[in-house]
This record gives C-alpha cells, sequence and structure tokens, in this order.
C-alpha cells in the first residue's frame, strides 16, 4: 500500500507542468454570478499562476502573446463545483474502514460486518460507517445483539450516515464501561432496552465519544492516505473547492502536510471544530489564503443540535413518533453567544450547525442579537437550516445570513421528516425559494461522507425537488425549486463568497483562478433526469488539468496493519 501510495504522489508532482500563458479554445463556456446570472463564451486565457487574464467571444483572439493552446473541441465548460459543507477527513477516512452506506436492510449489513470480520482477522477494533435504519425499514434502532451475533471476539463501533449516533456490539459497550448506570451525558443520550436501563447500543451525539475516546486514533500515514483518497474523490466529481467542516488540528496537519510536499490541489475553506482549535491553528484571527489559494482557515463550526435521523434535532413541538423527545441541546443559548462573541471578537467566522426548527429559531436570534455588537461584514452561516419555522424565515434576509443547505438531504430525509414532524409542520422544511425570496444567501454542498460526492445529484434535486427515481410526482413541496442559474450559483460563486473566497476562485471571470470543468452536458440546458447523468469529464484547477475521465483514477486501500478510526 505504501508503495502504491509514494507512486501515487510522485504522479501527482511530476505531472504538474511549468505553467505558461495559455489559451483554452473552442469551448461552449459557461459563466455565473452570485445572482444567477450567465453569461457566453468560446475560450478564456490562463496566465502562468493560474488566474483568468481574459474571456473571449467565438471571434475573438487573445490580446497578449500565447505559449500553448488547448482545444476545448466544442465541449460544456462550467466554474468548478464548490462543496459549501463537507467533511474532508471524515470522506477519506471512509475509505479505509467498513462502509455500510449502501446496505438495504440489518440482515445486508450484518453480512457485510462477517466478511469485513473474516478479512481483516487481525484488526483489534472494527470500525466503520454509513448504517441507516430508516432505508432498512427497520422501525427501531440496531442493537448491541444484532452486532454481536456477528461479531463477540473483538469491539465493534459503527456510526450512523449523518455522524451523530454510533452502534456498538458488547464488547465496545464494555471497553467504554457503558452500563445501566452510565448516566447520559449533557448533550447525548444512551439508547436504553425497552424493559430495563441497560444500553441496546446505540449512543447519540455527545454520548459517541464514550466509547470513540477508547479507539486507538489513525496513524499519520493513516490520515495522508486519507486526504489522497478524499481529494481523488472530490475531483472526480468536479469539485474544485470546498468548506471543511469541524477541521481538527490533525486534520490542519495532514493537509498542511499534503501542501508542503506539493499535492495538494484542491481549495480548503477550514472551519474548526472547536473554540480552542480555531485559536491553536489561527492564533488571532483567520489565516492568510496559503497554497496558492488552497488553504485557510476562516472559523470555527459550532454545534446546536444533533440530527431528525437520531432525533437529536432539537424541535420546537415534540417528535410526531416519539411525544417524549424535543431532541437534543448540544449548546446552550448562553453558551452559543459566548462562542459566537469570542469568534467574532477576533474576525473568525461563525458556521452554527442547526437542523430542527428550535434550534434554527436560537441560531437566528443569536445572529440577530450580536450583530448589533459585531457590525462588518460577518457572513454569519447556518449550517443545513433543515426544518424552520415558517415565521422564523424572514430572518435569513437579516445580517447577510448565509444558509448552507444541502439539498439531497431533501430527498434523503423526506419519508423520515415527514414521519418525524408530520405533515402540518413540514411549511418550511428544506425552503430554498423562500430564503432566497426573503433576501438570504443559499450555498449549497453535499454534507459528503453523509451523501455522496456528487454535486449533480444535488442540481437535479434543487431544480425538481424530486429523487432519482422522480418521486414524488411534481416534486415535494415543490413551490420551494430554485431555478438552474440559481442552483448553480450556489454550488459555485455563491460557495466561494460564503468562505471569503470571492476574488479567488468560484467564478469565470478575469482575475480568479482557473478552475473548471468540461461537462457532458449543459446542466442549464437540461432536466433533472438529464443533469444526473451528466458525467465530469476533466476537472482543471489553476489551469492545469487534475483530472481525465478517460485514465483510471483508482482509489488505495487501507494499509493491511491497524488503520483504527473512521472519523
Amino acid at each position: 500500500m505504501l508503495t502504491r501510495f509514494a507512486a501515487a504522489m510522485a504522479l501527482l508532482c511530476l505531472s504538474t507542468p511549468a505553467l505558461a500563458d495559455t489559451w483554452i479554445d473552442n469551448v461552449d463556456g459557461i459563466s455565473v454570478a452570485r445572482d444567477g446570472s450567465v453569461s457566453r463564451f468560446a475560450g478564456l486565457v490562463v496566465d502562468e499562476d493560474g488566474r483568468i487574464t481574459e474571456l473571449l467571444s467565438a471571434d475573438d483572439r487573445p490580446t497578449r502573446q500565447i505559449d500553448y493552446r488547448v482545444d476545448g473541441n466544442g465541449r460544456v465548460m462550467a466554474p468548478g463545483f464548490i462543496d459549501a459543507h463537507a467533511h474532508l477527513m471524515g470522506l477519506g477516512l471512509g475509505t479505509l474502514v467498513l462502509d455500510l452506506s449502501e446496505t438495504r436492510s440489518l440482515e445486508e449489513a450484518l453480512s457485510s460486518i462477517a466478511a469485513y470480520r473474516a478479512a481483516y482477522p487481525d484488526r483489534p477494533w472494527i470500525v466503520g460507517h454509513g448504517w441507516n435504519q430508516e432505508r432498512w425499514g427497520l422501525g427501531r434502532f440496531p442493537t448491541a445483539a444484532d452486532l454481536d451475533a456477528v461479531v463477540s471476539d473483538r469491539p465493534v463501533w459503527l456510526s450512523r450516515v449523518d455522524g451523530h449516533a454510533g452502534w456498538a456490539n458488547s464488547m465496545a459497550l464494555q471497553a467504554g464501561n457503558v452500563s445501566a448506570r452510565t448516566a447520559d451525558p449533557a448533550g447525548g443520550r444512551i439508547e436504553r432496552l425497552s424493559d430495563s436501563d441497560a444500553p441496546s447500543g446505540v449512543l447519540v451525539d455527545k454520548a459517541m465519544s464514550i466509547i470513540e475516546n477508547r479507539i486507538p486514533p489513525p496513524l499519520p500515514e493513516d490520515r495522508d492516505l486519507a486526504l489522497y483518497n478524499a481529494q481523488q474523490m472530490l475531483i472526480s466529481h468536479g469539485i474544485t473547492g470546498m468548506a471543511d467542516m469541524g477541521t481538527t488540528p490533525q486534520d490542519w496537519m495532514t493537509i498542511r502536510r499534503a501542501g508542503d510536499a506539493g499535492w495538494l490541489q484542491i481549495r480548503i475553506m477550514a472551519y474548526a471544530d472547536s473554540i480552542d482549535t480555531m485559536l491553536l491553528i489561527g492564533g488571532p484571527g483567520p489565516t492568510r489564503w496559503l497554497y496558492d489559494d488552497r488553504l485557510r482557515l476562516n472559523g470555527v463550526k459550532i454545534y446546536l443540535d444533533g440530527a431528525l435521523g437520531s432525533r437529536g434535532a432539537l424541535l420546537k413541538q415534540p417528535y410526531a413518533d416519539d411525544p417524549q423527545n424535543r431532541g437534543l441541546a448540544l449548546t446552550s443559548g448562553t453558551q452559543l453567544r459566548n462562542m459566537m462573541s469570542r469568534a467574532a471578537l477576533d474576525n473568525f467566522q461563525v458556521a452554527i450547525h442547526a437542523i430542527g426548527d428550535a434550534a434554527n429559531a436560537d441560531a437566528l436570534n443569536a445572529i440577530d442579537q450580536l450583530s448589533a455588537d459585531y457590525g462588518g461584514d460577518r457572513r454569519w452561516r447556518i449550517e443545513h437550516a433543515q426544518i424552520v419555522n415558517p415565521a422564523d424565515l424572514a430572518m435569513f434576509g437579516q445580517h447577510g445570513i448565509i444558509a448552507s443547505m444541502q439539498p439531497v438531504h431533501q430527498t434523503s430525509d423526506r419519508v423520515m421528516a415527514e414521519a418525524r414532524l408530520g405533515e402540518e409542520r413540514l411549511d418550511g422544511a428544506y425552503a430554498w425559494r423562500t430564503i432566497l425570496a426573503h433576501g438570504g444567501i443559499l450555498a449549497f454542498g453535499t454534507d459528503a461522507p453523509v451523501e455522496k460526492v456528487d454535486p449533480m445529484a444535488g442540481l437535479a434535486t434543487a431544480i425538481s425537488r424530486t429523487d432519482a427515481a422522480g418521486e414524488p410526482f411534481g416534486g415535494w413541496h415543490p413551490g420551494e425549486t430554485v431555478s438552474r442559474e440559481q442552483a448553480l450559483a450556489a454550488y459555485t460563486a455563491n460557495a466561494a463568497y460564503a468562505g471569503f473566497a470571492e476574488g479567488r476562485f468560484g467564478r469565470l471571470t478575469p482575475g480568479e483562478r482557473a478552475d473548471f470543468v468540461f461537462l457532458s452536458a449543459d446542466p442549464l440546458l437540461s432536466g433533472p433526469e438529464e443533469i444526473r447523468n451528466i458525467r465530469v469529464l476533466e476537472t482543471w484547477i489553476a489551469g492545469r488539468k487534475v483530472f481525465d475521465a478517460n485514465i483510471a483514477n483508482p482509489l488505495i486501500d487501507a494499509p493491511d496493519s491497524d488503520m483504527q478510526s473512521g472519523r
């Protein structure tokens, strides 16, 4: 494995040509502004720093001497996609452990776990991710007893698809000393068996750390490999930049190693996992842009609540399918305001995770209150903004609030949201068009690895409110669709703006980096089904091709030694 990784790194470094003025001609080019306005062009000129100097019409020629000309063969050129909310190392580490995201039943998941156990007999822990009891149609959380039936000789820890719950077998519970006497931690919940206080095997939100702290962490070389895999996955889907939500010190140093070694390709807008990490990395303020606009620490991510799937999203009224539960407050209102103040004091940007309507109301109110004390261009962000009381939606138009949302969550969670809340409480759910109408700013992403790294699926969902099967007919709450142009802007120019990167990348315009993709069709002239089938033919970053669909781009497997953690 290490030999393959070293060879891949050498190839990345050696494939970087000496940059020179380049004319990329004969393209069907799309340039989209933040308001969704579109202009077309037939060529562009890139300078030796990887910046665009000219956009050209069909009959234009460059106004300067050109060293190289590249024929675009009439293909569609669009801005590189920017994922406004993803988890870089979570995506990469997930490639090195057991992946249950494609399983469709508990039985299928248990079969995969048993096969993994047999394939890796020497690993002291089995670690994985991606299970979803809703997709399985299980009607309950899985249990430790379910896991014990296939693995009883070593601890097993598997995080839910949304990362807000974990599933343990009995040996993992024992390793964390989780018993009937273990109290629920603040902001967390230990699921119990129905007839006793004994733990059932699922731990939610802040309870997860009880077991996770017992798992040996990944080695530095595991992290390097994970970053390589994550980067390959992103660029193969046309993603040239991303906001990394919840960057740890270990994540930051992994990215810095790649940058120092010359193989960091994608652009990363980082948000620290805590105030302490923010101050450790940034010190007196956000870092400067590093590696030719490829890395910057912008601010901090703050969790207000959990997720709908684990009933941790904080609601104003009880869950329709769990009347004794309103979700989990991972951060109190006072703590939220204190952390926001500490970040804003040194001009760090604040990104607030809020899914339930109570969490979103608290986030919006906190922003309103603090904006009076901290003026200027703050670009307060609310991550997910999935369930919002309709009465609160107008607040997104105040103080430049950015709604950082993931369109595919609407299709993935539709049936679950109906069960969790009931139809009468969904008028403010995934309310993209209403947020725009009130003057809010939309930035779209995938939340990878929670959802697949596929901006095409997000674009198709945003304009149709239907899933890959075209369901439901006519779209789910179709009044909340957005236009193709607005959706593309949310995945490009507005996603860059949300991370203070405008003027550097996110648009195909003179002065910005030449980050673009060649596509098999024009997403602005395609229907939802056609958009889902659009292929990324090539990905270019700073005027250099980093992905070609005609060249194999395999991921590298985990080493046979101890790759332990999937988080």
